[in-house]
């Protein structure tokens, strides 16, 4: 769909009147720049608008500037609803519920890091496991995992694998209130109680990367999320709740499915089935989320307690020399209940988020103490040649895309494209010659994950920082990486 047949609000934000599509109740917004809006899928438009049709939206649809086809929604999707007059979509929130990212920081630097990085990189894939059907060096029974479910990292600090330091800096202190482990099936139970600690497949990584001084942009705010150093070694992880998240979701579309009628859904599209947030089957998918949200909070913290237990044993040093901190960890599958001013008055929204970030301004009780006069850490995902970056919220983004950033690059072509550009094996040797060194337990997919198969970050971030709702501190550099 070419700009034409958008209406230019800003340079860099494009909307899609009412108009447009039978039944749209709001406008759609697509947030971009005038170099990446041309590349927006039709079937983009498709979603983003299917989803201004839905019963009880506010203001606005919206889809974010690293914005591909998703299931449902798009992906880089976020819409909001009324509690009274809304639904709740798992199609809104994704199957790999809380898929989210973790960023660490260090206290070493790159010149320390760089005679060790094949030892760290083998010790690293030992200890934290990866792939398809992967399973985690805990053996939970069920009582332990249904604690894990309503308790979230809670948890893991009361069992000795995560820090006060953790707890605080994890969006909403890696617990959502509301879950209850009775709603979730024995099947989702069974395909997630061996697999916490593990990265899982696909998108997935666990990466070491370069804070490179000449990139950091906003050095006042990168220090006050602890980055110091001249070329600081920073760690990511790119995980989320795995198959208990996606079995979850898988549960309630069929519960969703056959109540359709009894609720009165009109719904463009059958990957947006839905249930008002009031009704009981509504209420009980909340639960079951809010459970697999917290299975991923502690997913996340049982790989950073393996990633210190790896870095520990190549350095030789202590976790306190080491100094390997959360700086944030932020969720991009989720939604969550919010309060936002809609026509003049304060209101209680439903906010979904489909790879998308919140980006939460200066002052946000939310934000943790010490990043509150700041703002959020806003944490954006790349390819394995490119990196990610470290962001910031704001003022801005919680006015206009109800405290919604995007959430990564965004993928410009399917995972099976990809895999007949180039073989796993021959981008792996190219990545190696770039610096980048590659461990995967499947080689032959690792080129679905290839740089030339995402948008370009540094146009992405440019674009949300040029409309104000996330602004750019820091980008960091790949040097080893963890795939799926």
């Amino acid at each position: 769909m070419k700009r034409n047949k958008f209406i230019q609000i800003t340079e860099n934000i494009w909307e899609i009147p009412t108009d447009f599509k039978p039944g749209m109740r709001v406008p759609a917004r697509v947030l971009s720049s005038g170099e990446l809006i041309d590349g927006i899928d039709d079937r983009v438009i498709d979603q983003i608008t299917n989803v201004a049709c839905l019963p009880g939206i506010r203001r606005y649809a919206l889809c974010m500037p690293d914005g591909h086809v998703g299931y449902g929604f798009p992906i880089g999707g976020v819409a909001a609803f009324s509690v009274d007059e809304g639904i709740i979509s798992p199609g809104g929130i994704g199957f790999d519920i809380n898929c989210g990212i973790r960023l660490l920081r260090t206290n070493l630097t790159y010149d320390e890091i760089k005679p060790k990085q094949e030892q760290l990189l083998d010790e690293l894939f030992r200890t934290v496991p990866s792939g398809v059907g992967s399973s985690g060096y805990l053996k939970l029974n069920n009582d332990q995992f249904r604690q894990i479910m309503q308790q979230g990292v809670n948890w893991c600090r009361e069992n000795g694998y995560a820090g006060y330091h953790d707890v605080e800096h994890i969006e909403n202190r890696g617990c959502l209130e509301n879950a209850d482990a009775s709603v979730v099936s024995k099947k989702a139970i069974s395909r997630g109680i061996n697999q916490m600690g593990t990265l899982g497949s696909g998108n997935h990584y666990l990466e070491v990367e370069i804070a490179d001084p000449k990139n950091i942009y906003d050095k006042a705010t990168a220090r006050r999320f602890g980055i110091n150093l001249d070329n600081q070694v920073m760690v990511s992880v790119h995980c989320g709740s795995r198959g208990f998240g996606h079995q979850i979701a898988t549960d309630y579309l069929q519960v969703f499915d056959k109540y359709s009628k009894q609720y009165g859904l009109d719904v463009r599209d059958r990957e947006l089935m839905s249930a008002p947030i009031k009704s009981e089957e509504g209420k009980r998918y909340f639960q079951a989320m809010a459970c697999a949200a917290n299975a991923a909070f502690v997913n996340r913290q049982l790989i950073v307690h393996g990633i210190r237990k790896a870095f520990r044993k190549i350095f030789s040093a202590s976790e306190a020399d080491l100094g390997i901190e959360t700086v944030y960890d932020v969720a991009h599958n989720i939604a969550k209940f919010e309060e936002y001013e809609i026509d003049g008055r304060r209101e209680t929204l439903l906010v979904h988020r489909k790879g998308a970030t919140r980006s939460f301004g200066p002052g946000r009780a939310e934000i943790p103490e010490d990043y509150r006069d700041v703002g959020q850490p806003v944490i954006v995902g790349g390819s394995m040649e490119s990196g990610s970056a470290l962001l910031c919220g704001t003022t801005v983004a919680d006015h206009e895309t109800f405290g919604s950033s995007l959430h990564g690059a965004g993928r410009t072509m399917s995972r099976m494209k990809a895999k007949k550009i180039m073989r796993g094996d021959a981008l792996q040797d190219k990545l190696r010659q770039k610096g980048i060194l590659v461990k995967t337990g499947y080689i032959r997919g690792l080129a679905e994950e290839a740089g030339y198969a995402y948008k370009n970050i540094d146009m992405v971030v440019d674009a949300v920082d040029n409309i104000g709702i996330s602004r750019k501190v820091a980008r960091f550099y790949p040097i080893l990486n963890i795939k799926g």
